[in-house]
């Protein structure tokens, strides 16, 4: 569980708003994409994204001590890599979310983009969609938000704690 002491929480009981205090920042999510297709160097990361040294050295260190990625020797030990921890990878659905949202609703019709595909059948990985317990696709209004203390209607279930 990622509990930074360094973190003033925008929304404390909502998980959407405390991801992204962690790492909303568009420079933490391109780190964090980097990380995802391979990169661990501070050389492969500049490189990627052109940011400026002192942007990237502070990123870096935010994600290694908000528990995203570690920071270790490489073979040799002459210099640092980054490795994504179980936290880091597991916003590889996140980071998938928003390339898949990006491809939609980025681009224009005749704009060309990269494409994140699946070696093992060579087709673009599936688009990611939420399921209910029968299977079916959730959409936003088949799903209720029940707040930290709030019990669901009509229900004798006890209040929610999100735990």
């Amino acid at each position: 569980m990622l509990q930074p002491s360094d973190v003033e929480w925008t929304d404390p009981e909502c998980p959407v708003a405390r991801a992204a205090d962690l790492v909303g920042d568009k420079w933490s999510l391109l780190i964090i994409r980097d990380s995802l297709d391979g990169k661990r160097r501070f050389s492969e990361y500049e490189r990627s994204l052109g940011v400026a040294k002192n942007i990237l050295s502070d990123r870096l260190r935010l994600l290694v001590d908000r528990g995203v990625l570690n920071r270790a020797p490489n073979d040799r030990g002459t210099r640092s890599e980054y490795q994504l921890t179980e936290a880091g990878r597991d916003l590889f659905t996140v980071i998938l979310s928003l390339r898949q949202w990006g491809e939609r609703n980025a681009f224009g019709a005749k704009e060309h983009h990269s494409v994140l595909m699946d070696p093992a059948t060579g087709q673009p990985v599936p688009q990611l969609r939420p399921l209910g317990d029968s299977g079916m696709e959730l959409k936003p209004e088949q799903t209720l938000l029940v707040k930290v203390g709030q019990t669901l209607p009509d229900s004798s279930l006890p209040p929610v704690t999100g735990k």
